[in-house]
């Protein structure tokens, strides 16, 4: 009776297995349109930057080697350097994440090692409320609080009225919560044991957050950081708003590195600035112009894909795996 009884257990734990299930191949339908679509779309993007691109590339004022070297871009009189636009995003970007890491992170260590269920519950969405706040709002805050403030600190004759600083502090302020929201995951994805035995160890709470708890939770950090790093390189309204209109073309050799290459006082076009201002103008299909807004959002599209493939060589390389 023993052994029939398990034969015919056996038997239906089989049939149960073969059971067609018409809602779960649904459902794994959809998840596989889903991610086609989504890989359909990013190819689809890829293909009309590049086709765009290859127009502004095939004119003959045009060169590759002068686009990826030379320092001055003014298409109107054959200025085609793209490096016063690059330089530009990268300030603001480097500013942004001076401000935003050690706040976001410090923000994530309070949340996950000292804030209560409760105290974590109201404050963790309260930051990320601002990730909610068009960006518009924060650029015209760039414009009529930061920028008068930085003026009033440093001299109205040394802070320009459309600088690199207020643009970066400004969109450092929209990464917080990205950076915290991220960073705080990480964070609390550390196994409780590894607290518990520097505890033991007589390790003080500080020592476990910052020795232990940070560094175990590196590579979670560290991807949440460089994702942080991709969204403010993709900032549109706020550098438009706050940074300028135009290029900072600069020669080296000639131009002070830090009093004007480097200077944060001073404005510089980011290149969604530059597409944002070129694109809502009155521009003719197939001129220099309006093909230039495709060739710099294919160096954008490879500058955020470089940050994020960055980002997943850094999280598979040092991420480590708890039992």
């Amino acid at each position: 009776m023993k052994v029939e009884t398990e034969k015919e257990s056996g038997q239906g734990g089989a049939g149960f297995a073969k059971r067609r299930r018409p809602g779960e191949l649904a459902i794994r339908g959809f998840l596989f349109f889903c991610g086609a679509l989504s890989i359909a779309t990013t190819i689809g993007i890829l293909y009309e930057l590049g086709k765009e691109s290859f127009l502004f590339f095939g004119d003959e004022e045009v060169g590759v080697v002068d686009f990826l070297t030379t320092t001055i871009w003014q298409p109107q009189v054959g200025g085609f350097g793209i490096w016063p636009l690059v330089l530009g995003t990268v300030l603001i970007s480097i500013i942004a994440m001076l401000v935003a890491g050690p706040i976001g992170l410090a923000a994530a260590i309070y949340l996950s090692e000292y804030a209560s269920n409760r105290v974590r519950g109201f404050f963790k969405p309260v930051l990320e409320v601002l990730v909610g706040i068009p960006t518009v709002v924060y650029g015209f805050f760039a414009l009529t609080f930061v920028t008068p403030l930085l003026r009033s600190l440093f001299g109205a004759s040394l802070v320009g009225f459309f600088n690199v600083l207020s643009a970066g502090v400004v969109v450092g302020v929209l990464i917080v919560p990205l950076i915290s929201s991220l960073a705080e995951d990480a964070l609390r994805a550390v196994p409780d044991s590894l607290r518990q035995a520097a505890y033991a160890m007589g390790a003080s709470k500080l020592e476990v957050s910052t020795r232990v708890v940070v560094p175990a939770a590196l590579s979670g950090i560290a991807a949440g950081f460089v994702v942080a790093m991709s969204r403010a390189v993709g900032e549109t309204m706020v550098v438009t708003l706050a940074a300028g209109a135009s290029p900072r073309n600069f020669t080296l050799g000639d131009d002070s590195l830090f009093g004007y290459i480097l200077n944060p006082f001073q404005g510089a076009q980011a290149m969604t600035g530059y597409v944002v201002i070129t694109a809502s103008g009155d521009l003719s299909y197939n001129t220099i112009d309006y093909n230039s807004i495709f060739a710099i959002g294919l160096t954008l599209f490879f500058m955020t894909l470089g940050l994020n493939s960055l980002s997943r060589r850094f999280v598979k390389r040092f991420q480590q795996v708890y039992e």
